[in-house]
């Protein structure tokens, strides 16, 4: 049986968060839908209930989440959880603060801080349970008295002449609604089954993480995520509570040994452990014998979706890049903050088509500087038998070793406390030439010549793709772009303090 709902402004209403499900009461008409509750979905729907917004956002399960990835925020997406207000949700679940990284190569180390010198003292990044930090953001915005978290599968969008006019959804309990909004927001993670309605999605699987998680255990640099570029696999280390850390081995290609029969163990053990720092090797070796070992493919996905009035893509549905660097949760973070602005000023949200393609020409900054970072220090760093790839990792290494600007110019561009892809320009030219430079000298025979040109050829290889992935013209100039999308000066120029506020540095 088939049910229509259509859910009309504020009241009061009461609710409960027991059991991983929240349920309310509405009479009036809702604002916004917001298909995924995880970490997009559930800070748009506090953002947009403060506002004073009706929201039902519609979640498949509103149980604690149990993955292995979106367990690290970078400092710029801890900056944008203080503007939305949920800083407070890293709280009381025994996260950790993250000051940086150390890389380890060849038995030598280069410690990589944050720089945080002109931030607030809070800010760092953090690590924790990805389902505890998703769930208390839930529960903040279930706590508003207009934000209807509901249990349910989104089956379809309700289009009409082109417009998304609201979703079919099945609830917990298997009965078919029908929910109408002015604006339909999709945010259901990187396996959504709405992306292809309002995108023309192109997945590609670039490695393998294979995750446990040691007990008890120490890391050499406390309050850092430590990368070990090591022979077989790379490998990442990094605090997720006060007494366990995640360890991520990276496998690349298609071919994973098996959990089931023992393979995986068996080159756990033999293959990666003799690689681990001294202090981690028993935590590690236990941590296999306990067989708790998971895997998950490591996705990229350029954004690419299609202006459909009424609806957007936000998260993991609409852009995935690797997560070696982390930048999941900033960029969608990110993305939240920039979608909160633009709608601000708008009393009714008919009006918000109009802001679709603004919101997805000024993401490009934040999400292209940290999309380039995570491709470039994945194809730079994975595990390769090609010499030019080995050439690269040492390159790579290298050049962060030289510390100063060196360094702090990349890990600024990685944590997204520098969200420019004018700054990145120079740090790659400056690490190729540098690279080309020890390769040709002391003197440039043609070998010496003919394998630079490979590397330049490789390296171009894979960033130019994801430039004409993202769009030039977008990416370098948002602004200027803006000005075919709107004639309204009002409009425009909280566009403009749109995109002025999408770098800044949070409270100082």
């Amino acid at each position: 049986m088939e049910a229509s709902m259509q859910i009309r402004g504020r009241t009061e209403c009461a609710k409960s968060f027991e059991n991983g499900e929240c349920q309310m009461g509405f009479t009036k008409r809702t604002d916004v839908i917001i298909v995924g509750a995880g970490l997009a979905g559930a800070a748009l729907a506090h953002s947009l209930g403060k506002d004073g917004r009706q929201v039902l956002a519609i979640e498949r399960d509103l149980t604690q989440p149990d993955r292995m990835v979106g367990e690290v925020l970078q400092p710029g997406g801890y900056l944008k959880l203080v503007e939305l207000g949920l800083e407070d949700c890293v709280n009381e679940i025994d996260s950790q603060r993250v000051l940086g990284y150390v890389l380890y190569k060849d038995g030598k180390s280069v410690e990589l801080p944050y720089p945080l010198e002109n931030c607030h003292p809070d800010v760092a990044g953090r690590s924790f349970h990805y389902g505890r930090f998703v769930q208390r953001i839930r529960e903040k915005a279930a706590s508003l008295p207009n934000v209807r978290l509901e249990q349910g599968t989104v089956t379809s969008l309700l289009q009409v002449q082109g417009t998304t006019k609201g979703v079919h959804y099945k609830t917990k309990t298997g009965q078919e609604m029908t929910a109408y909004a002015p604006l339909t927001v999709v945010c259901d993670g990187n396996f959504s089954n709405l992306r292809r309605s309002l995108s023309e999605p192109k997945v590609d699987v670039l490695s393998t993480f294979v995750g446990l998680i040691l007990e008890n255990s120490q890391l050499p640099f406390p309050n850092h995520a430590h990368v070990i570029l090591a022979e077989a696999s790379l490998l990442l280390f990094y605090p997720i509570s006060s007494t366990e850390v995640r360890c991520l081995v990276d496998i690349s290609g298609r071919k994973v040994p098996s959990i089931s029969n023992g393979e995986m163990a068996d080159y756990l053990t033999t293959v990666v452990a003799p690689q681990i720092p001294s202090t981690l090797y028993k935590a590690f070796i236990s941590a296999v014998e306990k067989g708790n070992i998971r895997t998950m493919p490591n996705r990229c996905m350029p954004a690419a979706p299609y202006r459909i009035p009424g609806a957007l893509l936000l998260g993991d549905a609409l852009n995935m890049r690797h997560p070696l660097t982390g930048g999941g949760m900033t960029v969608a973070l990110s993305d939240v903050a920039l979608l909160h602005q633009l709608l601000t000023p708008l009393d009714h949200l008919n009006d918000a088509s109009s802001f679709i393609e603004s919101f997805y020409t000024l993401r490009k900054p934040m999400a292209f500087t940290l999309n380039t970072m995570a491709g470039v220090f994945q194809n730079m760093l994975c595990v390769s038998a090609d010499e030019v790839r080995c050439e690269m990792r040492q390159a790579c290494f290298d050049y962060l070793s030289l510390g100063g600007a060196f360094a702090s110019g990349p890990v600024a561009l990685l944590s997204g406390l520098n969200p420019s892809p004018w700054a990145l320009t120079p740090h790659l030219l400056l690490g190729a030439i540098q690279s080309m430079g020890r390769l040709l000298l002391p003197f440039p025979s043609p070998k010496r010549i003919w394998f630079v040109a490979r590397f330049i050829a490789d390296g171009l290889g894979f960033i130019f793709p994801l430039i004409k992935a993202e769009g030039v013209g977008s990416m370098l100039f948002p602004a200027t772009l803006l000005q075919r999308y709107t004639t309204s000066p009002v409009i425009r120029n909280n566009l403009v303090m749109a995109l002025f506020s999408i770098g800044k540095n949070g409270p100082n």
